[in-house]
């Protein structure tokens, strides 16, 4: 499919720093990466890694069951384990990593380069992928680290251009409608993956389900390489006033400016306050929406098939929701929107936990409840947060809101793996999720958003 193919979407009142070329093409790298997150991370990659874990722990491929344990770096590891233990890993990785970026994005006057330097990184180790058959789960899981780090990164600079496409008013609409055409684009791609995987898998054979699976993730990385060609050729620079001035080394001046941002956050403590509100909702978000698919197939024995059907629903049920949420928060504000959201998202939880097995209709209709909420809660928390950036320090904030955006989670994984490997039940993991929802929502409702907005030296929008 080639980028024209998308379909248009109304961009509103043009900023006065953007026009409809520019945002469109920026809409265009949700279109790529989306992949990666659907296709990767939300439905192949968890399976996939599990499996090839179990192997290596001397399963026999396609049993019901298997308690064996695997030991990277020689560590006791159940196999079930192992893929939740990798996103807390990435996610560890990234607070240290993410952060750097964002300060050099800020500081260079090359943006696009370490968009396309980053994107082209995940992509290959993506593509690479190919290349982990048999009992290879370390070398799975090594890709695994620097596609997720390279997506991090790459989104960090990605969104650091949000502020430049419009004003206070236009963010939310121009966010919700990335999001959107971004599950659009994960979905057509699932789709086609869907496709092939009926037609080639074969009944009692389970290594041409693995097999299929590994072409899938493949294809994702060459659909994040190719469409991300659109945003490179479409975006504009909008260097920084550091950017202009600075003249020694983009590296080190990066981690210099990053030393100064983290002194400086304490004179911004309401949009601290914000970011630790989104760390905790968000990562229940991400980490729902990362294991979703090993739950389906582990604990409630549903097929592939229906584990694909279900995550295509979702997404497509989310480019309408995306654009729903969106002009819902047109009307009562971005902020009363993503909290209505979140009471939405506890009812989905305990939807899940109460799921029976083997049984595909129920997974799906909760499946359709998640795309309505999905998109719009993410987009908008990513146009709220960018009212709350000081002018010239997008990159950076967005480093330290990319540690926990887009399955980037890690206290969610990391304690639904904790507590699989405790009661060896993903029901009673799924249980521990629901406070990441409680107290996000808390926390979130205790943000007074418009000082918020003006502390940061911002002007708010009309309706919040």
């Amino acid at each position: 499919m080639s980028a024209t193919a998308a379909p248009t979407v109304d961009d509103g009142p043009p900023a006065p720093s953007s026009n409809r070329r520019e945002r469109t093409g920026w809409y265009f790298y949700d279109w790529a990466n989306s992949a990666f997150q659907t296709t990767v991370i939300t439905v192949f990659l968890g399976p996939f890694l599990t499996t090839v874990a179990e192997q290596a722990a001397g399963c026999e491929l396609g049993a019901d069951s298997c308690l064996g344990y695997v030991y990277p770096l020689g560590i006791k590891v159940a196999a079930g384990s192992y893929y939740p233990y990798l996103i807390s890993l990435s996610v560890l990785l990234t607070v240290f990593v993410l952060p750097v970026v964002g300060a050099i994005a800020d500081r260079t006057r090359h943006k696009k380069r370490l968009l396309a330097g980053a994107a082209y990184v995940g992509a290959g180790a993506t593509v690479a992928m190919a290349f982990v058959t048999g009992e290879r789960y370390l070398l799975g899981g090594a890709l695994f680290l620097v596609a997720n780090i390279a997506f991090g990164s790459a989104i960090v600079v990605y969104n650091s251009f949000l502020p430049q496409l419009g004003g206070p008013d236009d963010r939310d609409g121009i966010s919700s409608r990335g999001w959107a055409l971004g599950y659009l684009g994960g979905g057509l791609l699932l789709a086609l993956n869907l496709a092939v995987v009926t037609a080639f898998s074969e009944e009692g054979n389970p290594q041409r389900t693995l097999d299929l699976a590994r072409w899938s993730i493949v294809s994702a990385g060459v659909w994040w390489a190719v469409f991300t060609l659109v945003p490179l050729r479409w975006l504009r620079e909008h260097p920084t006033a550091a950017a202009l001035t600075s003249g020694g080394n983009v590296l080190t001046d990066g981690f210099r400016q990053l030393g100064r941002t983290v002194r400086q956050l304490r004179a911004y403590p309401l949009t601290l306050f914000f970011l630790l509100a989104f760390l905790v909702y968000n990562d229940g978000i991400a980490t729902v929406i990362t294991l979703s698919s090993q739950y389906g197939t582990e604990e409630l024995r549903l097929t592939q098939s229906t584990l694909i059907v279900t995550i295509l629903l979702v997404q497509f049920l989310a480019f309408g929701g995306a654009l729903l949420l969106g002009a819902l928060a047109r009307r009562i504000g971005a902020w009363k929107t993503v909290l209505l959201s979140l009471l939405l998202w506890i009812g989905v939880v305990i939807g899940a936990f109460r799921l029976p097995a083997e049984a595909p209709l129920p997974f799906m209709a909760l499946g359709a409840a998640i795309g309505l909420v999905l998109g719009g809660s993410q987009a908008l928390s990513r146009s709220l947060f960018s009212q709350l950036i000081p002018a010239g320090k997008e990159g950076e904030y967005y480093g330290f809101y990319e540690i926990s955006d887009r399955g980037t989670s890690w206290l969610g994984p990391l304690a639904f793996g904790l507590v699989f490997q405790l009661t060896n039940s993903y029901r009673v993991g799924l249980v521990s999720l629901l406070i990441f929802f409680v107290v996000g929502f808390v926390l979130l409702l205790a943000v007074p958003m418009r000082r918020a907005i003006v502390a940061a030296g911002n002007t708010p929008p009309r309706v919040l």
